[in-house]
């Protein structure tokens, strides 16, 4: 499913139109301009190194990237103020739903964020309604390829559990690394070492415990979560269904 399938979401996007990979870059370099809020040298930013890692992943250009850090920082002539947001909710079968926002108008926000979770079968819920359902975590993917380059996988395990990695999941696309926010850097710059590139990796929510969806639930929790990461306010739509 589109909304709770990273890997999935993650094929998807190679293949969108012009005009959905631009609305995909607007919202890379908004993450790319909050991050710079807090430092523009990524060396001392992590933050700022995820978000410009991230947006390299997606072909957003150079350019781009050095004018949403000056942007952020105070160095170009843009006054535009982002501010993070978490929503959260319910969707069809009563999955717990956590949204984040990166906006400069919250009213504009949540009366979206209203808007599409009565359309398309949701609740919108109070503030700590669904987010004790969820742990931050650094997560890291690696895709098969990438993962076929170690000859030993079973001893890179062990290295990868010493270099801070707390869980590994062996999934078809590729494999899943799950660590502490605390030793995301440590994991990547380890797997940097061993020239290994991540498909994909940041600070996710991460559900305690998942639950099972029908295929008729499920559809329309897809639909939802399709339209929730639609809106250019959202960065990120995060659920607890399996």
């Amino acid at each position: 499913m589109s909304g709770h399938n990273k890997w999935s979401k993650i094929q998807h996007q190679k293949g969108r139109t012009d005009k959905a990979r631009s609305s995909v870059f607007t919202k890379l370099l908004r993450t790319v301009t909050i991050a710079a809020q807090k430092g523009s040298d990524p060396n001392m930013n992590f933050s700022l190194r995820l978000a410009i890692d991230k947006a390299k992943s997606e072909n957003v250009p150079k350019d781009n990237i050095e004018r949403a850090i000056k942007r952020g920082s105070g160095e170009g002539k843009e006054g535009v103020v982002y501010e993070e947001g978490i929503y959260e909710g319910f969707g069809p079968g009563g999955v717990a739903i956590l949204v984040e926002t990166l906006t400069d108008n919250n009213n504009r926000t949540v009366s979206e964020m209203k808007h599409l979770f009565s359309k398309y079968g949701g609740t919108l819920g109070a503030s700590g309604s669904v987010q004790w359902q969820f742990k931050r975590y650094g997560v890291v993917r690696i895709s098969q390829e990438e993962k076929n380059k170690i000859t030993d996988w079973e001893s890179f395990e062990l290295e990868l559990m010493d270099a801070g990695v707390e869980d590994i999941k062996e999934q078809e696309e590729g494999v899943e690394l799950i660590t502490s926010v605390e030793n995301l850097k440590k994991v990547l710059d380890y797997l940097k070492q061993k020239n290994l590139t991540p498909e994909d990796s940041g600070m996710e929510w991460v559900a305690k415990d998942t639950i099972e969806l029908d295929n008729e639930t499920g559809e329309k929790l897809d639909v939802l979560v399709e339209m929730l990461e639609e809106c250019d306010d959202v960065n990120e739509v995060y659920t607890n269904a399996r």
